[in-house]
């Protein structure tokens, strides 16, 4: 890593951490030339089930492509009575990144939005069961930086009403609530290892669910739509090939060609696999950085409690953070600390897009909301900055320099 030069070097609010072992593993994944999935995706498949206690791992090209699995896999009618069909409701945040809304609207539902709590960030609890109809089948809800939603509250509300229930996982892999990991909660949850997250394979993401139905399901609409679970190279794992009758084809019709959603082509590649391997070793390490990372920081700024209201987390809950959020009391104020930290070369972020239903791309589209006068106020005042491994001992003294400079 080169010296850091305080006020010259700049500190991202997130990256890529890693050395030799990554490249080793890209380089004899690109010498065999497989390409498509393969042994690393398998081995990376099977670690990231084995380290979260999930059954099932299925690997994706991209966090939000996972997202899009996860919703479309709920329309199948492969559920039965189950299945999501347009119009049904899916209660999410409208305080978020847009790619856990997207597949809601893509498939046709309706997302009902429900504000956010000040200090986690996460969805108000007390407010879910107002905004339940005979129309909501589903709950897609994020752990916001990190930050664990109150779980216990949740498996409630999922279990009175008969709902589904996705934890977009993204930003608190290693997260735990009540000593386990946060993504094993759900009927399914969802990963992205784009080079900020927690690990990273460059573009990527996962599924990940204990239900063997779900699996089927999510692997069909990743790989075209096609009945056949087959991976990629093998064929007629089954035994049964060339004997399957389906209605309007001919028996025996072969079975890698038969289609039963209308899918995607949504794989992960051998190379990013080879690098998430090596990545998911470290994982434990990143885990401690991040977290000494978060308490540094909250450390420097409980000091200015005057100017920030701090994070707080959920009963039960160990956070491995994603951001350190600061929540401060005026525009004016947000945006001074914004321009003061960039001029020392301290990278910000907003809290994604904000309120969702303000972005140009979802104004009137169809939906319900309740009252998000707190998305509003974190739209417009709240920022954060960084805690990933990359952020050095030094880098975090810098930064309580410039911080208690300006107090």
């Amino acid at each position: 890593m080169p010296k850091f030069i305080p006020g010259v070097t700049d500190i991202f609010y997130g990256g890529r951490v890693f050395d030799r072992r990554e490249i080793n593993n890209l380089i004899k994944a690109a010498f065999e030339f497989w390409l498509t999935m393969g042994k690393y995706c398998d081995r990376f498949e099977e670690g990231l089930s084995k380290f979260l206690g999930v059954k099932y791992c299925m690997l994706a090209n991209s966090g939000s492509s996972a997202n899009l699995l996860a919703v479309s896999s709920l329309t199948s009618p492969l559920l039965k009575d189950r299945q999501l069909k347009p119009g049904d409701e899916v209660i999410t945040t409208a305080c978020g990144f847009p790619t856990t809304l997207n597949p809601i609207i893509q498939n046709n539902l309706i997302p009902v939005f429900v504000d956010i709590e000040l200090g986690t960030y996460n969805i108000r609890i007390d407010k879910i069961e107002e905004m339940i109809s005979s129309k909501t089948k589903a709950m897609f809800i994020p752990h916001t930086l990190g930050n664990p939603v109150d779980i216990e509250s949740i498996q409630k509300i999922v279990k009175k009403y008969n709902l589904w229930w996705i934890e977009d996982n993204s930003d608190a892999l290693g997260s735990k609530y009540k000593g386990q990991f946060t993504g094993s909660f759900g009927d399914m949850s969802t990963l992205s290892f784009y080079p900020s997250h927690h690990i990273t394979t460059g573009e990527g993401g996962a599924v990940l669910t204990n239900d063997t139905l779900l699996r089927k399901i999510v692997l069909s609409f990743r790989d075209w739509g096609r009945d056949c679970w087959c991976k990629p190279g093998s064929d007629n794992a089954c035994g049964k090939r060339f004997e399957h009758k389906f209605p309007g084809l001919p028996f025996g019709y072969d079975h890698k060609y038969i289609y039963s959603h209308i899918g995607y082509n949504l794989k992960l590649t051998e190379m990013q696999a080879a690098i998430g391997c090596a990545q998911l070793e470290k994982l434990p390490t990143f885990m401690k950085l991040r977290k000494r990372n978060f308490d540094f920081l909250y450390a420097v700024f409980e000091e200015h409690e005057k100017s920030f209201i701090l994070p707080q987390t959920e009963e039960y809950s160990e956070p491995c953070w994603f951001g350190f959020p600061l929540l401060v009391r005026t525009v004016d104020l947000k945006m001074r600390w914004i321009k003061y930290f960039q001029a020392h070369k301290i990278h910000t972020r907003m809290l994604f897009g904000g309120n969702l239903l303000k972005q140009p791309a979802y104004r009137n589209k169809i939906c319900r909301a309740g009252d998000l006068v707190n998305t509003d106020l974190v739209m417009n005042n709240l920022f954060w900055i960084g805690v990933y491994p990359g952020i050095t001992q030094e880098m975090l003294e810098y930064i309580k320099e410039v911080v208690n400079a300006q107090s």
